[in-house]
């Protein structure tokens, strides 16, 4: 086993059921060892706002009190997890359905306070490289959420991106490991009201320049803190793309050093 395709999906993929089921298809039909990592937070969301639970964003990041992360475990871990892992058994692909306390596969601490508050935040401490190797060579497919833990019986909400960043850096120690982000656009923008403006290659020269013209700003900043930072660290490839972006006729955009 030498290469393992991990792959993250973001809540417009997720929401969308038939967008969901045709990028599943897609993603069974990988060959190889793979792993899936699913954010969810337009769905978390959406039910804040029924449930009357205030949501508040900053750069991207939420801020997550104890009704928050209440929620979001229900959703992330529940609800989205195991449709998820149903869905992938119907294709015939053994998924296997985790959070950060399962198998202890990842553990963070909480976010210090500082300038503000991000409450049941966790910022990942370690992951647990022998866990993922162990299901990947008994041909399961993790399926992770991003409800992480502490170690000491608290659930914290962590990045989906970070996760799917850090467990692809921790495997390419073993393994040769492709990297994707996939969410509703083609890939990275250079006008967000143009789908076919998608930007090919970025490094990280032309990483700064985009984010000093807001062409990168919002929840696309910590994706590409998180890509350049795994690429420092030995994951050998990262693509950014749409739910079609294992069809090979379609654009995504690659991030290279």
């Amino acid at each position: 086993m030498d290469k393992v395709q991990l792959v993250k999906i973001g809540g417009n993929i997720i929401e969308n059921p038939e967008v969901l089921a045709d990028f599943l298809k897609d993603f069974a039909s990988l060959k190889g060892p793979k792993i899936l990592v699913h954010g969810g937070g337009k769905e978390a969301t959406a039910l804040a706002k029924k449930m009357g639970i205030e949501v508040s964003l900053v750069d991207g990041r939420r801020i997550t009190d104890a009704a928050n992360l209440e929620l979001i475990t229900m959703v992330y871990a529940g609800k989205l997890n195991k449709s998820i892992v149903a869905q992938l058994q119907s294709l015939s692909c053994n998924a296997v359905g985790i959070t950060g306390a399962d198998g202890n596969a990842y553990t963070a601490k909480k976010r210090a306070v500082q300038e503000l508050d991000y409450g049941f935040v966790g910022d990942l401490t370690q992951i647990n490289t022998d866990f993922f190797k162990n299901l990947l060579l008994q041909n399961n497919c993790p399926v992770c959420c991003a409800v992480s833990h502490d170690g000491q019986g608290q659930l914290l909400n962590t990045n989906a991106d970070t996760i799917a960043a850090a467990i692809a850096v921790a495997l390419s120690e073993h393994f040769e490991v492709v990297l994707t982000y996939c969410f509703e656009k083609n890939g990275v923008l250079e006008t967000l009201q143009d789908e076919n403006s998608v930007i090919p290659i970025i490094d990280s020269n032309t990483y700064g320049e985009l984010k000093s013209k807001g062409i990168i700003a919002e929840g696309m900043l910590p994706k590409l803190h998180n890509c350049f930072e795994a690429l420092e660290q030995g994951v050998q490839e990262i693509r950014i793309g749409g739910p079609k972006i294992f069809s090979e006729s379609n654009p995504f955009t690659k991030i290279q050093k």
